[in-house]
């Protein structure tokens, strides 16, 4: 029975699994119960089980019977900040308020959980070692890195060759399509937030005070002119001023404005530019106004670059198992970000998503992920469950042959 097979067979649990975690989501880096759920998901299988011990992260090993290399499937298992829309999901909803899976990473846990099943059944047949990730912290929370410093990727006492990682998208893709591609598949975050102090003083007589206020909006807007004219267009960068405070009344002139940025790129150099650009230029613009400024830039996430021969591999592995027509190349990267690229930067990895959407929704007018009302269709489970035990068990085939 071939793995799509028997992740079929498996639908009805895999189903039950995807909502006991949409029940109880959990945030950032501590997933007690999330934790819980996976512990008992693959109880009684042969695996070599190891727990985080800054994060609630379950790191498995399965030996496979015959020797070989090691490959890593990884699936993030936190939740989001967002109070779930009444009837959205599908599924029975969240019991805690303000906490929802609204971006599907229940069904990542639920497949990875489903692949640990469909590869320690094929044990036997099995050419090397398979590490399971499951990851709490996706969610900014640098999870990946915290699980690579405490030794994930080392748990099977060699580095892998290959990690593959799944993401569901409740829009953009037909449901059950494949999408990815070789190079940058995810853009890199960093955040800027930007303080400009001044001396406070009346609206009438604005000549008396420091106002911070026209000077940060300067700042905003030759953050937007810097993109385009610093940039290259075929190299691109994306910056959302997300926030902006200052002031209480309109007849006051208050001592300081502030505002933080969202900063995205694709490549390290543009990267690395952006973080000199923007605090250069919002330090100048202070000081031709006579004000202070504190500028912090932090570094968030990684850009996430696919492995072109390795998302090769991935592209030949779902036309074969699924056919032509549920595989998609990406022509271009997401703008989204994502910290899988801690795993990228140290091994040939792929990024894949994979479309949930329902069967009677389109795709390109339905919710997104992050949305309160956000819905993934548990009929993709078994789909997802089967390509990561393909992947593993295909690559592993492949290096040992």
């Amino acid at each position: 029975m071939s793995f799509r097979e028997s992740a079929a067979d498996m639908r009805d649990e895999l189903v039950r699994l995807r909502h006991s975690l949409h029940r109880e989501p959990e945030l950032g880096l501590d997933l007690p119960r999330t934790q819980e759920k996976v512990l008992e998901a693959i109880s009684g299988l042969p695996l070599e089980v190891r727990l985080g011990e800054r994060l609630s992260s379950v790191t498995a090993v399965l030996r496979g019977a015959l020797p070989g290399p090691t490959v890593l499937l990884r699936g993030d298992m936190d939740a989001l900040p967002v109070s779930e829309r009444p009837g959205a999901g599908g599924v029975t909803a969240s019991r805690f308020e303000g906490r929802m899976h609204a971006c599907g990473h229940d069904l990542h846990t639920t497949m990875l959980a489903g692949a640990a099943h469909l590869l320690s059944a094929g044990r036997d047949r099995l050419a090397g070692n398979v590490v399971f990730m499951f990851q709490p912290g996706e969610e900014g929370h640098d999870g990946a890195k915290l699980m690579i410093e405490e030794g994930t990727l080392d748990a099977a006492g060699e580095r892998p060759v290959a990690a593959y990682a799944l993401h569901v998208t409740s829009a953009m893709l037909p449901q059950g399509t494949f999408l990815t591609k070789g190079g940058p598949m995810m853009s890199a975050i960093d955040e800027l937030t930007v303080t400009v102090r001044g001396a406070g003083g009346h609206g009438s007589t604005p000549h008396r005070a420091k106002d911070p206020v026209p000077a940060a909006c300067e700042m905003v807007l030759a953050l937007q002119s810097m993109v385009t004219r610093s940039f290259d267009v075929f190299d691109p960068v994306v910056v959302t001023v997300g926030s902006f405070h200052a002031g209480t009344v309109s007849n006051v002139i208050p001592e300081e404005a502030r505002f933080a940025v969202t900063i995205r790129s694709f490549s390290p150099s543009a990267r690395e530019r952006l973080q000199e650009r923007t605090v250069t230029l919002v330090r100048g613009i202070a000081a031709a106004h006579g004000l202070d400024v504190e500028a912090d830039y932090q570094g968030i996430y990684p850009v996430t670059v696919n492995d072109a021969g390795e998302a090769r591999f991935v592209a030949e592995t779902v036309r074969e198992v699924y056919g032509e027509q549920r595989f998609r190349q990406a022509a271009n990267p997401f703008t989204g970000s994502e910290d899988f690229s801690y795993v990228c930067d140290q091994i040939p990895s792929v990024f894949v998503a994979l479309g949930a959407c329902p069967a009677d929704r389109d795709p390109e007018r339905a919710a997104y992920n992050h949305a309160p009302d956000a819905e993934f269709d548990d009929a993709v489970l078994p789909d997802g469950a089967a390509l990561y035990a393909e992947l593993a068990a295909r690559r592993l085939a492949g290096a040992t042959a």
